[in-house]
């Protein structure tokens, strides 16, 4: 197996990283992963979502793009997002935790939230907050990665794929009760 490189990446990276990161998304998307999209979604619809949504975010500091590489390519992706409200200032949330179906297994995935965790702590976060849909086979990694289910909400998005509704589960991870 070729060797996996992770990186922080900073905003004068992204332009660079876009086609990798749109390649990523819509591959699982098209995999059925449930984060945010529905089918049809094309590549250039991918390419939107990394320039338009995430791109500013991370040039503005508020969210930090981690990635997963093997052979120069991207084949990770989490995202730390920090700019909250004042009132939630010490926590932070994780979003889009995605590695591309060729590439599952292979402990990506962890490695990739073990990193993001690490900036929370160093961003002096005491806790992080998700959203999975409920059953997915991220749900089982976040429980063994400490995460605590908060609660489920029924009908919570429609399938990427079909009119059915599923549920999302919320989870938290207190980083360090001290800091509480």
């Amino acid at each position: 197996m070729t060797e996996i490189v992770y990186e922080l990446l900073a905003g004068d990276e992204l332009a660079e990283t876009l086609e990798d990161l749109a390649s990523v998304l819509h591959a699982c998307v098209e995999n059925g992963a449930s984060v945010s999209f529905i089918q049809p979604f094309e590549l250039a619809d991918a390419q939107a979502f990394w320039a338009n949504s995430v791109f500013p975010k991370v040039e503005a500091g508020s969210t930090a793009l981690f990635v997963a590489k093997s052979d120069h390519r991207i084949v990770g992706t989490v995202q730390l997002q920090t700019e909250l409200p004042p009132n939630q200032a010490h926590r932070c949330e994780v979003a889009k935790l995605l590695v591309h179906p060729d590439y599952r297994k292979k402990g990506i995935a962890t490695t990739l939230m073990e990193l993001l965790e690490q900036e929370a702590r160093r961003l002096g976060k005491s806790l992080i907050t998700l959203d999975t849909r409920s059953g997915d086979q991220a749900e089982p990694l976040y429980i063994l990665l400490d995460y605590k289910i908060a609660g489920r909400i029924p009908n919570f998005a429609r399938a990427t794929d079909s009119d059915r509704l599923d549920s999302t589960t919320y989870m938290y991870k207190i980083l360090d009760p001290n800091l509480m």
